[in-house]
């Protein structure tokens, strides 16, 4: 399964934009004609939020996603409608992009595996909207899988040429590991407190690694990650690319289509005519507050520094995959900056997995991302494997 955003031959290419609401695509996108190439089906393409640009998949033509574990309960975005049909059994592996915690964030809401590749590592061709200038050095393409199992091998597939640059069958000793835990981010007052239910599922990885595998593991506090919103808006602002208004509007620049008013899609929104959604005329009507800030920059470019000083070739970083369960629909327009717990390590471009770790006692799934350092995938996807056979991995919904 794969994303309204990516190119399947033969099937929609709508992003959930009404005004590309009959494209059909006449070619694969790069990441799907690997995959079919070495002999996988694809079963269809799931649903996503307007332009792939917020944490819940809803919009004006295929309508919302649902949680189902919960139904009142967000499924995430923007690769929502794949971490949902991996959880409810419908597939087993599926294509998400991400280029602020879009394969992530659903894996957790979803209770399933989601791993965000090192930067570069997969080609993005082959989607819309596409990624221009600064923004190709934040989006990835990677693999969403209900087992633990089926990261490498796809990830072997995805990465095409550029596995090479990967370290995919080495053999990881988790022993030899250090793992760093930070159970949230130091304090930012835009984002929610983390969940308690999280901190302990995030204690419980902690402990086993050092109790059951005799690893080293160490509290951190990285103080630049309480900027995470900061950080992100400023790196995506800094990026000479068509603005979301332009991209609103289904094409890339002003000379095939003006982009959208937004003061004026509001007014329809309220009288019940607009084809965007909520979510994406606010998002248009507020990126023209959004600046490029130097100091948040330069953070940025420190914040990588430490990071990957810390975790070198032998390390992982333990951080909460999002400060909440999955929120009740339309909750995320009340807690929006959460999404900065994923968003951070796309500007810092290093590989991060999804775990998830149970249930809560709302029986909503539970998760951890593991953060490795450059080109060691292999690490944090080692350590998602021995996840799984610790805490169980994905469980199954409940039908009820």
């Amino acid at each position: 399964m794969c994303l309204f955003c990516i190119l399947y031959t033969g099937m929609p290419n709508t992003s959930g934009l009404w005004a590309r609401r009959n494209v059909i695509s006449s070619s694969d996108a790069a990441a799907v004609s690997l995959m079919r190439r070495a002999g996988a089906i694809p079963l269809g393409l799931t649903n996503c939020s307007e332009l792939c640009m917020w944490w819940e998949s809803s919009n004006v033509i295929y309508g919302r996603t649902k949680n189902a574990y919960d139904q009142t309960r967000i499924v995430g975005g923007s690769s929502g409608g794949e971490g949902c049909i991996l959880s409810a059994a419908g597939s087993v592996i599926g294509i998400g992009s991400d280029i602020g915690g879009s394969i992530r964030m659903p894996a957790f809401f979803n209770g399933v595996f989601g791993h965000k590749p090192t930067t570069g590592m997969v080609s993005c061709d082959g989607q819309f909207p596409y990624a221009t200038d600064k923004m190709v050095n934040f989006l990835v393409t990677g693999p969403m899988c209900r087992y633990a199992s089926d990261l490498i091998p796809m990830y072997k597939v995805l990465a095409g040429p550029n596995v090479s640059r990967l370290q995919l069958d080495k053999k990881v000793d988790l022993k030899k590991l250090t793992f760093f835990t930070m159970v949230d981010d130091g304090g930012s007052p835009l984002t929610s407190a983390v969940h308690p239910e999280l901190r302990a599922a995030q204690k419980d990885v902690a402990d086993y690694f050092e109790e059951k595998v005799g690893c080293t593991v160490r509290k951190v506090n990285l103080n630049l990650m309480k900027y995470s919103v900061q950080i992100w808006t400023s790196m995506m602002a800094a990026s000479d690319s068509p603005s979301f208004k332009q991209e609103m509007s289904g094409a890339m620049s002003a000379e095939e289509q003006p982009p959208v008013n937004c003061a004026a899609e509001l007014l329809r929104w309220a009288l019940g005519s607009s084809h965007h959604t909520l979510p994406a005329i606010g998002l248009g009507l507020l990126e023209g507050l959004g600046r490029a800030d130097a100091k948040a920059i330069a953070m940025c470019d420190s914040l990588k520094r430490e990071l990957c000083e810390l975790l070198n070739d032998d390390g992982v970083l333990l951080y909460p995959s999002h400060p909440l369960p999955a929120v009740y629909h339309n909750q995320s327009l009340f807690v929006m900056h959460n999404f900065a717990y994923t968003a951070i390590f796309n500007v810092l471009g290093v590989p991060v997995t999804q775990c998830p770790l149970g249930l809560s006692t709302e029986g909503l799934p539970l998760g951890v991302q593991v953060v490795a350092g450059p080109h060691n995938d292999h690490i944090s996807l080692a350590v998602a494997q021995e996840l799984e056979k610790a805490f169980g991995g994905w469980v199954k919904p409940n039908a009820n």
